[in-house]
């Protein structure tokens, strides 16, 4: 699916910001406004997660905003597995959880390592869409985890907050 598109408004990649800048630390305000400024926002989002090789996940405060916004497609993944494509998350509350397993992930802003976390292989979320209109989805495997990966950016929480034992759990990423 592509982006929304806004006549007004042009397309850009977005710079990502890189741990340990302090933006990445800080919880994000709700969405309040549903206008032409954040469909281009959106926009640019969505450019930026797409302008990187299997990337499958962005949230707003990577790229310099303190917005509750998060976009994930896993379809784009290595290993595709069954998904419901591009996903763009306005203001979104984990409602359940359950089926927890330890998985590896990786961060846009923390590109040098990967991490074993804990995360929950079955969610129900609710969340606002472009127009501001209350949805809810339910969803497993990689695509839940990679919505709470993205979701804990909104609250100033990085993978490596998640980590118990560095030695055991902190890997050096392989470069592809």
């Amino acid at each position: 699916m592509p982006p929304l598109l806004c006549h007004i408004c042009k397309m850009s990649v977005l710079k990502i910001f890189k741990f340990p800048d302090p933006i990445l630390k800080k919880v994000c305000s709700k969405v309040t406004k549903f206008d032409l400024k954040l469909e281009g926002f959106v926009n640019d989002l969505t450019e930026t997660l797409q302008s990187y090789k299997f990337c499958v996940g962005i949230a707003a405060p990577q790229a310099g905003s303190l917005q509750r916004v998060i976009i994930v497609d896993v379809s784009r993944a290595r290993k595709p597995q069954p998904n419901n494509g591009l996903l763009i998350l306005i203001n979104p509350v984990i409602l359940e959880s359950s089926n927890f397993k330890i998985v590896r992930e990786g961060c846009l802003s923390i590109p040098d390592f990967t991490a074993n976390v804990k995360r929950a292989m079955e969610i129900t979320i609710a969340y606002q869409n472009i127009k501001g209109e209350t949805k809810t989805l339910s969803t497993k495997d990689f695509e839940a985890h990679a919505i709470q990966h993205e979701a804990d950016h909104l609250d100033g929480i990085l993978f490596l907050d998640k980590i118990t034992s560095p030695a055991a759990d902190l890997f050096r990423r392989v470069k592809y």
